[in-house]
């Protein structure tokens, strides 16, 4: 098996909406805003080669919205899904395997692009399965009015029409299960949306964790820092301390898909608190 850190791309949102109730001049220490109160994010994937298997975690917000829509996201940089995979001598073609996090549009949005013409969409990787669970996609096909906004049908019903939509096999109703498909375990984690899944990949002797919207950057470490967008606030402040503490118990490697500065963290615990104990790069630990 050999894993690859894809970027697909950074952009900012509302330091606010990052951080809810916590005041900004305690999140602004850890993640400064610019002058319209926006902080950097990054839109970053991982891509699994493991035997005839090509298996890539989220696709980030992909390129096909208006000009209008990425204007409220203020991308920024040069990284791009093609580019990021030409790297590693990878073609989205070679693709077998997408599974998605969950199906909010930065997460998902890359999976599907417009056709040749502009007159419809298609999948933006043609041999691929796209993978979700049949909890999420009634949620996000049947949207609550707090999170339709994210759940775009552009990018959701292309990949049902297409034939290459498929579904985990949930086989426990408990919110960890060992083993799946993909030959990793997954966390099923409620708070921020329903059933949003967290991989735990074991490689090279140590436990990486895609932490899609559970963690999205260092600076939401702390307990209380949790996301204005998160459904369920305080189902996430259970479902982050009960993984938090148990990530700095078991030396877990955190693979951050939103901070734009840090790719990997560590964690420690002091007095009952988890901190942050180490921030690396991906090569730094797998190379």
């Amino acid at each position: 098996m050999q894993l690859y850190p894809i970027e697909t791309g950074n952009f900012k949102l509302d330091g606010g909406a990052m951080f809810g109730v916590v005041p900004k001049t305690l999140w602004n220490r850890t993640n400064p805003a610019d002058h319209n109160n926006r902080i950097d994010l990054a839109a970053r994937s991982l891509l699994i080669e493991d035997g005839n298997r090509l298996i890539l975690i989220d696709t980030g917000m992909g390129n096909k919205q208006s000009e209008k829509f990425f204007s409220y996201y203020d991308m920024w940089g040069d990284h791009s899904m093609e580019k990021s995979l030409k790297k590693y001598g990878f073609h989205k073609d070679d693709i077998t395997d997408v599974f998605m996090t969950h199906l909010h549009f930065d997460h998902c949005g890359g999976s599907i692009q417009w056709n040749k013409d502009r007159t419809g969409y298609e999948p933006a990787f043609k041999n691929a399965k796209f993978w979700t669970n049949k909890e999420h996609w009634l949620w996000a096909t049947e949207p609550n009015n707090r999170e339709k906004a994210s759940f775009l049908k552009e990018n959701l019903l292309p990949m049902e029409e297409s034939g290459q939509l498929y579904f985990i096999n949930k086989t426990n109703t408990t919110d960890f299960q060992k083993g799946s498909e993909f030959g990793f375990d997954i966390l099923f984690a409620d708070g921020h949306t329903d059933k949003q899944m967290i991989p735990h990949i074991s490689y090279k002797g140590k436990t990486l964790v895609f932490m899609a919207d559970l963690l999205p950057t260092v600076g939401h470490i702390p307990l209380p820092y949790v996301m204005g967008y998160d459904t369920r606030p305080l189902l996430t402040l259970s479902e982050k301390e009960k993984f938090l503490k148990n990530a700095a118990k078991n030396e877990f490697y955190l693979f951050l898909e939103h901070d734009a500065h840090h790719q990997i963290c560590t964690l420690g615990e002091r007095e009952n608190r988890v901190h942050l104990k180490n921030s690396h790069t991906f090569e730094e630990i797998f190379n």
